[in-house]
């Protein structure tokens, strides 16, 4: 099986040669071509040609065009702080819908504008010409409480769940149909699958996550398969109370980060739910040895069980020694 077959085999449960391997990979893929990451992030060709470098040298089974959370936002016109070597940033301070009467004017973008919407659906295209079919090629949309909280503010929009929750509900109807109009682009250029960014999610509650959130990742879980493709459902954080609302979106793969046990997340969402992750990024990839990050991903995939892909908890540190991330590749071709 090549990375794209055995991807698909393992949503589809069917028998696979070895498990999946599939890290999230940004700082750490331009630093392995040895460019800046701000032209990563800026230049569709630099964030294609590091990624499949880093896939063949670490034997990765795809690929992705996630790079940073402010396509959406930049497009839209928020105030967005570029570095030459780290991600570009939204200015929180100066949030687009600092005013929330801005949003009754504001216009959902066209992701083909040529603005930094469009960088991502190129970099789809090109993936597409030079590893379809053998690597699994991901796109990447912001999830419904983190775009808005790009647009809005982290803080504003946690005041505004109780005090003007019309208003996050508008906002959300907004940032639905862009992040949908955004997938379909990369769909249509190629992506097998999308991932989908809602880290603010785990800074909720249930009683908010099951009223707000809940409502509108379905929505956009169900709007996805519609147009043909997959999902891949990322909240960075500890989303362990909400874990059993996550469960029921239908996401073909759940990437929690390190900080929920995979034994609790497959209690709470059944056996079948393929679920990804979930060393600790840092203190175990990034700081431990090839034998000690071989332990820990065993760990994993015994808690997780045979619904199971290899990755971190969350992205890849830039500074992570390659043997460790062998030893990850290792374990995952080791067993079926």
């Amino acid at each position: 099986m090549n990375g794209y077959e055995r991807i698909i085999a393992k949503f589809e449960g069917r028998r696979t040669d070895c498990l999946p391997y599939m890290p999230i990979t940004m700082m750490f893929a331009g630093d392995q071509l040895g460019v800046p990451y701000g032209q990563y992030a800026r230049d569709h060709r630099s964030l294609v040609e590091a990624q499949i470098l880093t896939a063949g040298k670490l034997d990765f089974d795809y690929v992705s065009c996630i790079s940073d959370p402010a396509r959406e936002a930049a497009d839209c016109g928020a105030a967005i702080h570029h570095f030459d070597n780290q991600p570009p940033a939204i200015d929180e301070s100066n949030a687009l819908l600092a005013d929330k009467k801005t949003l009754a004017g504001l216009a959902a973008p066209d992701p083909l504008g040529g603005g930094r919407m469009t960088d991502r659906v190129r970099a789809a295209e090109l993936f597409r010409s030079k590893v379809g079919g053998k690597l699994l090629i991901e796109g990447w949309v912001e999830g419904p409480c983190a775009e808005a909280a790009d647009l809005r503010g982290i803080n504003r929009l946690m005041l505004d769940f109780y005090d003007d929750p019309a208003f996050v509900r508008d906002l959300f109807d907004f940032v639905l149909d862009l992040g949908l109009r955004f997938a379909k682009a990369q769909v249509e250029a190629g992506v097998d699958l999308i991932g989908v960014g809602d880290a603010a999610a785990s800074l909720v509650g249930p009683q908010i996550y099951q009223d707000f959130v809940l409502p509108y990742e379905r929505k956009l879980v169900v709007g996805l398969h519609a147009m043909g493709t997959r999902v891949r459902l990322h909240i960075c954080g500890n989303t362990k109370a909400i874990l059993p609302w996550i469960g029921t979106l239908g996401c073909e793969m759940v990437d929690l980060d390190w900080m929920v046990p995979l034994s609790r997340a497959r209690e709470a969402m059944g056996p079948n739910q393929v679920l990804a992750g979930n060393v600790d990024p840092v203190k175990v990839l990034r700081n431990g040895t090839p034998e000690s990050v071989a332990a820990a991903i065993a760990e994993c995939h015994r808690q997780a069980g045979p619904a199971y892909i290899v990755g971190a908890g969350c992205e890849v540190p830039r500074d992570t020694p390659a043997e460790n991330l062998r030893a990850l590749r290792d374990y995952a071709r080791s067993v079926a």
